[in-house]
């Protein structure tokens, strides 16, 4: 006892094996159910982060000549929001572990080179159709693309945060929505600025916003090589937002003067910089 079966040479006894296989089939049903249940919180966040693109829902009752009034208002709160996020959150989390190393530097510059190529593409385009207006600058299709990104990150935090654990990835989730926010009613504001209705902004803005998911599912499909992914991914981010902030929202700030203008033009563009700021005491 006991006894002893000859498989292919080999001497095994036949309840460890039993035991073995008996406790390797717990360890993948265990397995399973906490992939399920990672898989289920992960999407579930990340539908809320989505959801929450539709804030600009609450401009739909505001009236177009008010809400006109305060476009050039809600752009200078984005543009100091997306400065925040690139200078406060993206760039500090990419260097966090390996460092401000050339591959962040060339990362970096890969977004604003992307953008940068990106935006003459649509400008070309834009130049190229009868009548078309010169001047005018696709703002609205630059800041989609941008935001796209940034929603694909977040997916990714999110996906990777519960890969860790659920309570670690309940409080990413927690941060990103409360980071999102602001940075929804900026960006509603850009995109009525460039020309979209309110119920085109709002349909386009909530499209963005499933990058969250495309984020999550790559996170969870491709947990082993997120980390690396997310290394070039957050720093390529950070370089869009600061050439979209740069180069597209600031100067549609200068177009209006005044005093009282640009006194308020001020105050939201450092509220817009102080809330990024003083959300990284809830990360």
């Amino acid at each position: 006892y006991p006894a002893l079966l000859a498989q292919g040479g080999v001497y095994l006894e036949e309840p460890a094996c039993s035991f073995q296989q008996a406790l390797a089939g717990f360890i993948f049903l265990r397995y399973t159910i906490v992939m399920s249940i990672t898989w289920l919180y992960a999407l579930v966040s990340v539908l809320v982060v989505s959801a929450l693109s539709l804030i600009g829902i609450l401009a739909l009752a505001i009236k177009l000549e008010k809400l006109k009034n305060v476009l050039l208002l809600l752009v200078s709160f984005a543009t100091g929001a997306i400065l925040g996020d690139a200078f406060l959150h993206l760039l500090p989390e990419a260097v966090e572990e390996r460092g401000f190393t050339l591959f962040i530097s060339l990362s970096v510059l890969g977004g604003i080179v992307f953008m940068f190529f990106l935006e003459k593409i649509i400008h070309w385009h834009h130049c190229h159709e009868p009548g078309c207006d010169q001047e005018k600058r696709p703002i609205a299709t630059m800041n989609l693309i941008g935001d796209f990104f940034h929603n694909i990150i977040d997916g990714l935090i999110i996906g990777a945060s519960y890969l860790v654990s659920i309570p670690i990835g309940i409080a990413t989730t927690i941060a990103v929505i409360l980071h999102e926010i602001p940075q929804e009613i900026g960006d509603f504001g850009v995109l009525l600025h460039g020309g979209f209705t309110k119920k085109r902004a709002l349909f386009f803005n909530f499209l963005t916003a499933l990058g969250a998911i495309v984020g999550a599912l790559v996170a969870l499909f491709l947990s082993a090589r997120t980390e690396n992914f997310i290394t070039f991914l957050i720093p390529f981010a950070a370089g869009s937002f600061i050439y979209i902030a740069g180069s597209d929202l600031i100067p549609e700030l200068h177009k209006r003067i005044g005093l009282r203008v640009a006194f308020e033009q001020l105050i939201l563009f450092v509220l817009g910089i102080v809330i990024m700021f003083a959300l990284l005491f809830l990360e």
